[in-house]
This record gives structure tokens, C-alpha cells and sequence, in this order.
């Protein structure tokens, strides 16, 4: 599969020259990372850069600082309906506007062998899912040589299982590898459905509050934890990606969690009163 950037000039540049200045841009306003330790994977949002950008150059502004991998995996969410499961494009390249990435298209031979029936080679799944392809430009500029494999992943119970196979997988073949998780926090407002205090200020605290739940369970690695909290709670549109996320990272040698960023397209953009906002979280595990 050779996937176009389909979101190119509309949820970041289309043009290589204007969005390596805004990466930069975002790499460079990033707080820097005082951890002091390699970083095995994190989770990440994927709303137009425009809003998101900074929170998730603070995973990337991390990963600037150590060795380039091999690969990284990028798990993410899903918006429509009919993915029954954990879903590979396993073949070919993805493009961004500062050039291709290639799939590790050994390492998702080796998934799809030794899966279990968990994860599947389906490319339709990705084709009109932004949440993995806003992150690869960013990959793209720190690690002009890296592969991909890129995993579209629905909240079913399938999803920490498929982290747990990759994480093997990548023992397996002795990879250098990075882990990505993309999702959104809680979509408040009239607009998505969900505004149990109303407008305002209340609204936003209380996305603030329901925002902090989720992200508890995802800085304390517990992919069950996020699994549950998300679907009572609908405080991420992509639980499963972090479940897998976390579960690969767990399985690779992480042993913690750190919350880097957290903000609200409100707070990143305010116009009058809070109505309709999303949050957005950074995380790390080393």
C-alpha cells in the first residue's frame, strides 16, 4: 500500500517548507524533557496541528534527545465504524510532505504470522483515519530513515493483546523500536453530545476533571484501567491505541508513565465562553 497524505492542508502543511517550520516551531516551544531516561514509547494527540501541535512535540521534543530506532510503531485511534479489530498496513509506504516512510514490512510479517488471529493486514481500515497520519511528519523529521508500521486500533479487548504481540514481535527480531499511541480526550459540548454542566467555565472544568481520570490510568500503565474508564466516562475517542500502546511499551522494558502536556483546543484557542473543546494529553514510558 502506497498511502497518499490525505490530510495534508488540513490538519497540518501541505508543503515540505512550511511544515518543517512548524515542527520546529513546535519542537523548539516544547518544554524540554528532564527524565533522563530512553524513552519506550508515548501517547500522543491528533487534532490539526493547530491545536495539538505543542502537546504532542512534547513526546517528540523527548524522543529528539536519544538514538534514532529502527522503527516506530504508531497505534491509532478509530472514527468509523467497521474495523473489527486491530488493523496493519503491513506493505508498501506512507507519504508526508518531507517525504516517504516505509513500512517494516518484516515486522508486520512476523505479526501477522505469529498474531494469533489478534491483528490482520487490512490497508482500507487506514484510509481515511487521521489519527496515525498527522503524527508521521513529525517521525518523519526526526528520523528521516525510520519505518512505520502503522496499526489502526478500535476499543475492543483485542487491543492490549495486539500490544502484547507486537512487544514480542520486537523481541523477536531484535528491534530498536519506539512505541506511539494517538487519541484525543474528552470531545465537550453541545456539538458532540456531551455537556452535563452546561457552557462555560463549569463545562470546562468539568472536561478538565474527566480529562485528569483518563489520564491517571494511561500515565499509571493500565491498559484495563483506560479500557474501562473511557467507555464509562467517553473520555477518549482512542482507548484502544493506548491500551496497545501501553502494553507494547510494558512488554518492551517500560515501567512508568509521565504526563508531559495536557491542554483543551479552548485553552490552546480561546474564543468567548468555553463551548465545544477536546483535550489533549502527552505522555511518556520509560
Amino acid at each position: 500500500m502506497d498511502r497518499p497524505a490525505t490530510f495534508a492542508g488540513m490538519f497540518y502543511p501541505a508543503g515540505e517548507a512550511a511544515c518543517r517550520r512548524e515542527i520546529e516551531a513546535y519542537l523548539s516551544a516544547a518544554e524540554p524533557d528532564a527524565l533522563g531516561k530512553p524513552i519506550i514509547g508515548g501517547v500522543v494527540p491528533h487534532a490539526g496541528w493547530v491545536y495539538s501541535g505543542l502537546t504532542a512535540a512534547h513526546v517528540f521534543r523527548a524522543l529528539q534527545g536519544q538514538p534514532a530506532p529502527e522503527t516506530v510503531i504508531v497505534f491509532g485511534a478509530v472514527h468509523s465504524w467497521g474495523v473489527p479489530g486491530p488493523s496493519l498496513s503491513a506493505t508498501g509506504q506512507w507519504q508526508t510532505p518531507l517525504g516517504p516512510l516505509a513500512i517494516d514490512e518484516e515486522l508486520a510479517a512476523t505479526l501477522l504470522a505469529e498474531g494469533e488471529g489478534t491483528l490482520a493486514d487490512r490497508p482500507d481500515a487506514h484510509t481515511q483515519e487521521h489519527a496515525i497520519e498527522v503524527q508521521l511528519p513529525f517521525i518523519k523529521y526526526l528520523f528521516p530513515t525510520v519505518r512505520i508500521l502503522p496499526i489502526a486500533t478500535p476499543p475492543l479487548a483485542s487491543a492490549a493483546r495486539a500490544g502484547e504481540h507486537v512487544a514480542r514481535a520486537v523481541q523477536a527480531l531484535g528491534r530498536r523500536a519506539v512505541v506511539l499511541g494517538s487519541t484525543d480526550l474528552t470531545h465537550y459540548g453541545p456539538r458532540y453530545g456531551i455537556a452535563p454542566v452546561g457552557v462555560g467555565e463549569a463545562g470546562l472544568r468539568w472536561a478538565h476533571e474527566n480529562d485528569a481520570r483518563l489520564l491517571e490510568k494511561a500515565v499509571g500503565m493500565d491498559a484495563d484501567g483506560v479500557m474501562a474508564e473511557a467507555q464509562a466516562h467517553h473520555n477518549a475517542c482512542g482507548p484502544g491505541a493506548v491500551a496497545a500502546t501501553i502494553r507494547t511499551a510494558a512488554g518492551l522494558g517500560a515501567t512508568e508513565g509521565h504526563l508531559l502536556h495536557y491542554t483543551t483546543s479552548h485553552d490552546v484557542m480561546p474564543q468567548g465562553q468555553p463551548t465545544d473543546l477536546v483535550g489533549y494529553g502527552a505522555i511518556v514510558y520509560v
